[in-house]
């Protein structure tokens, strides 16, 4: 069965908690992972990516005991790291090829395939044959994405993979990843509210190593339902109203502020409640808001 089930997971750096009792049922398709930084969506990525052991719980991924079968879960793994880094003495087309004989790509012909389609899908055919040394951040970052999909991996994790990638390289990884969750199962760890938004489904939120939902993005959404309000003040009013409510947006207009916060009550006389977005939702629940 290809799906990822956890129950009961738990991590502990040096006695202190990382994850908290996680229970996460993951299936084919692009799964987001939301949360703050120090939410613990790193550590969980380690852990199903096998760099990291667990204390305790259990987790299956396709129809494999990770803490017993790592080595058969590896072989079914393309993974991207929050920090990656590449050997900056090799081209980009270099390092794919090593990358791809790692994982198994023995066959010249096959592997070149792959390599130069995945090239040509993060847009680096141009620079295939520069060294990783002169990379931008954001080629590095595509260089990272397209090893991840080397090899037809059915399970596929990537962490902050957006992270330093422009407006147009996030649409053009969007576009990969989308095509890839038809068939596959994607975990895209992010806090880029708009990565979610655009392409999953199904999405779970993560703070302080708990699971503060599950459950899909039109249901996060509905979580900030009727606690979303608008006002404007005085702009002398802004540190006041900071320290008072969870702002989720703000803007200046001549000697006023708009203020958009997620509020249990009316927040100010002058306030109206609005439509709320996932980022709401997400905001609602980070903040433990509710109705």
């Amino acid at each position: 069965m290809n799906t990822i089930q956890i129950e009961g997971l738990h991590k502990t750096y040096r006695k202190v908690p990382a994850l908290t009792n996680i229970n996460l049922q993951i299936e084919k398709g692009l799964f987001g992972l939301l949360g703050p930084n120090g939410a613990g969506k790193s550590t969980l990525m380690k852990i199903l990516s096998t760099i990291l052991p667990y204390q305790d719980g259990k987790v299956n991924i396709y129809n494999y005991d990770l803490a017993l079968e790592g080595d058969k879960v590896r072989t079914l793994l393309g993974y991207l790291p929050q920090h990656f880094h590449a050997p900056t003495s090799f081209t980009g087309r270099e390092f794919l090829h090593y990358v791809g004989s790692m994982k198994g790509l023995t066959n010249r012909q096959e592997r070149s395939k792959q390599v130069e389609r995945l090239l040509d899908e993060v847009n680096l055919l141009p620079h295939a044959d520069k060294k990783i040394k002169g990379y931008s951040g954001g080629m590095t970052r595509r260089l990272g994405i397209a090893q991840a999909l080397l090899g037809n991996p059915q399970f596929i994790i990537l962490d902050e993979p957006t992270a330093g990638l422009d407006p147009s390289e996030r649409i053009r990884f969007r576009n990969v990843i989308e095509r890839l969750s038809k068939d596959y199962t994607i975990i895209l760890s992010t806090h880029i509210i708009s990565d979610i938004e655009s392409s999953c489904e199904k999405v779970a939120v993560l703070n302080r190593g708990n699971v503060m939902y599950q459950g899909t993005t039109a249901g996060l959404t509905d979580k900030a339902r009727g606690l979303i309000w608008e006002f404007q003040v005085p702009y002398s009013e802004y540190d006041k109203i900071e320290k008072e409510y969870v702002i989720i947006s703000s803007r200046r207009e001549m000697n006023d502020a708009i203020f958009r916060v997620v509020a249990a009550t009316l927040p100010h006389t002058n306030a109206v409640a609005v439509q709320p977005t996932i980022e709401d939702g997400y905001m609602a629940v980070i903040q433990g808001v509710t109705a």
